[in-house]
């Protein structure tokens, strides 16, 4: 098996070109090799979703510093918009005639009153039964403004959701709209220095509680017994264990390969037009726009969260693969970035487990998709905790002070 490349762990700008075999190396224009801290899947975080909640409840907050990305954006007929969440927005935005704003703004009015204890609140919508086509034909909205809400605000990948249950996707929409709420410029937080200091926070809790953390050593073995799981085998020493957590990648024969998705890591030297120069933003391209079956997302984040040179920044392109050419899927993103100072493609196989791991308590996570936040991979941290436990994490019953995630100064 060897040693893995933990893809939450920055690369410094050499590491990366090294990574992606390009030879020439960075040009002097990208400044100090240390002022560089690249993650290789990059993801927001929801600010009232359910990572932060995590991380609040674990008290791993206290070894982290978070910034608020600056926007959320959303493409139409080949521009981008700001993503309006509010009522205010919605009359002010540039996506919708006059008329059609009016009805997004009643619609956004019956999603932030809407409760599924009280029925009064229903206007004549069953959550159990209305699928979410039938509140959006309720309110007479058309396909774009259709599409915005099912993939900029619900964050649904595909159109799937239409047919469902309405309930999940006015719970989606709503916490967009609190974590919206929470700091004003956007939904999302990102973490000074990257993505890198998550799982050293969580390091760093994991040793005050007795953990024991190995850097740098490979996995040789995971050794069965009876088979059941009872240790790891690294250099030649056992690691004795009843349960083990791990990606996929280290239990190829337990999991079968679910599709592929491409990201394209983007060095700039400007930050994305019509974004209002912000220093960090996410855009999503919804599947239809492009005549896709899944959206395209854009996160970029730059020199102001101490991951990239002064006056850099790095935008990340990735969608789920649908056809034998990936890098023209991938093009709509590109085009918004132009011009392009140096990018790197990598094309990941997604995996998924074969069993529950109940029988071998070897519980292997999803890889990670497309999303440029972690609602989905929460999802599967949930999944994985009742597979191990057999009871739901229940964040209801977190019982640690929540604390906000920012000091004052930060707000």
């Amino acid at each position: 098996m060897g040693k893995k490349f933990c893809t939450w762990t920055g690369i410094l700008i050499m590491g990366l070109y090294k990574r992606f075999d390009i030879t020439d190396g960075p040009s002097d224009s990208m400044g100090r090799g240390r002022d560089w801290n690249v993650d290789l899947i990059p993801k927001f975080l929801m600010a009232n979703g359910q990572l932060v909640k995590m991380l609040l409840y674990t008290e791993v907050t206290r070894y982290l510093d978070f910034k608020v990305v600056e926007g959320s954006f959303v493409y139409k007929g080949g521009k981008i918009y700001k993503v309006p969440s509010t009522e205010t927005e919605a009359l002010a935005s540039n996506l919708m005639g006059m008329f059609e704003k009016r009805r997004f703004r009643k619609f956004l009015v019956f999603v932030a009153n809407f409760d599924e204890n009280d029925p009064k609140t229903f206007e004549g919508v069953d959550p159990k039964s209305s699928t979410m086509r039938d509140v959006y034909k309720k309110f007479d909205l058309g396909q774009d403004v259709i599409d915005f809400t099912g993939h900029a605000l619900a964050l649904y990948r595909t159109d799937d959701y239409l047919d469902q249950p309405c309930l999940e996707t006015i719970n989606r929409i709503k916490l967009y709209s609190e974590s919206l709420a929470r700091y004003g410029k956007s939904p999302y937080l990102y973490p000074l220095y990257g993505l890198g200091e998550l799982p050293q926070g969580f390091a760093r809790l994991s040793a005050i509680y007795g953990g024991t953390y190995m850097l740098n050593k490979s996995v040789d073995e995971i050794v069965m017994e009876k088979g059941k799981v009872v240790g790891v085998k690294s250099e030649g020493e056992v690691a004795r264990c009843k349960q083990l957590i791990c990606d996929p990648s280290y239990i190829p024969d337990r999991v079968r390969k679910a599709g592929q998705v491409i990201r394209v890591i983007c060095i700039l030297s400007h930050p994305i037009r019509s974004t209002n120069d912000a220093n960090s933003c996410q855009i999503i391209i919804p599947q239809n726009q492009v005549n896709r079956k899944s959206d395209i997302y854009v996160c970029m984040i730059s020199y102001a969260h101490n991951v990239a040179a002064q006056g850099k920044y790095i935008a990340i392109a990735s969608t789920t693969v649908e056809t034998s050419e990936p890098e023209k899927e991938i093009e709509p993103a590109l085009d918004l970035l132009e011009p392009i100072d140096q990018k790197f493609v990598a094309i990941s196989d997604l995996f998924e487990p074969t069993d529950d791991g109940a029988e071998s308590q070897v519980f292997s996570s999803h890889s990670y998709d497309a999303t440029t936040h972690f609602e989905t991979t929460c999802n599967d941290i949930k999944d994985i905790y009742k597979r191990m436990t057999g009871t739901d994490f229940d964040f209801e019953n977190m019982k640690r002070k929540q604390n906000d995630v920012f000091g004052e100064d930060e707000q």
